[in-house]
């Protein structure tokens, strides 16, 4: 059976209406990162980066999963073998599109975590510094979101998946960003057949054997329809 690993990052939710990190006038632009997405800005200013989160969630919850996101859905139900989806997305939209099997690398904007005692649970629409923890009633409350300087969800588990895939996609990702940035050497050097799905060439493309560019909400139920008719 075919065991297919695929990323995906923000370009693949950029057409549900989520933006990216250099989209002009989008939220990113209107926040000094450093002090909305580092464990030291939280420190700060918890105020600040709730307000932040908080608009983020809402921005998310109120975005639908497009074609792209159907189509790897569609992947994972009629695929005969395993199809892993290793996202560096903190929306849902994977999952709300019917995918189960999903790893958030960088954490959940739709989960909440205890920065005293580490204990996670659903997260309410809108966050406050003074929201207690459910398990140990700190008023530690923080989003539970990887940060710059924090390390990656589920890393040990990614690396053994890339080094079994058979197939390896990138969607929607600039690889600007390590370890994920990584993610298409070590899979390569594993034997894997490597592919690039983005609206335009990566800062990796020529580490892939193969790319394609375009609108992700056309080129990856294009793909998908390859996979599904071999």
């Amino acid at each position: 059976m075919t065991k297919i690993v695929i990323l995906t990052g923000a370009g693949i939710s950029a057409e549900s209406g989520l933006g990216t990190f250099r989209d002009a006038g989008g939220i990113w632009t209107k926040y000094d990162l450093g002090e909305v997405a580092t464990p030291e800005g939280f420190a700060r200013n918890p105020a600040l980066v709730h307000e932040f989160y908080n608009a983020r969630r809402k921005n998310a919850a109120e975005a639908i999963p497009n074609a792209a996101h159907a189509a790897l859905a569609r992947l994972e139900r009629a695929m005969p073998g395993e199809v892993l989806i290793v996202t560096q997305n903190i929306d849902d939209l994977h999952e709300r599109a019917g995918s189960t099997a999903v790893w958030h690398m960088h954490g959940q904007m739709t989960r909440a975590r205890c920065a005293a005692c580490g204990e996670t649970w659903d997260a309410p629409m809108a966050m406050r510094p003074d929201d207690p923890c459910p398990a140990c009633a700190a008023p530690a409350t923080r989003p539970d979101i990887v940060w710059f300087g924090e390390f990656p969800y589920h890393m040990e588990a990614i690396w053994e998946a890339l080094r079994a895939a058979e197939i390896f996609v990138a969607i929607g990702t600039s690889g600007s960003v390590y370890p994920a940035a990584a993610f298409v050497q070590d899979a390569g050097r594993a034997g894997a057949h490597t592919l690039e799905l983005n609206l335009e060439p990566s800062e990796t493309v020529g580490d892939f054997a193969e790319a394609r560019h375009g609108p992700a909400s056309e080129i990856v139920p294009a793909w998908v329809e390859e996979m599904l008719r071999c």
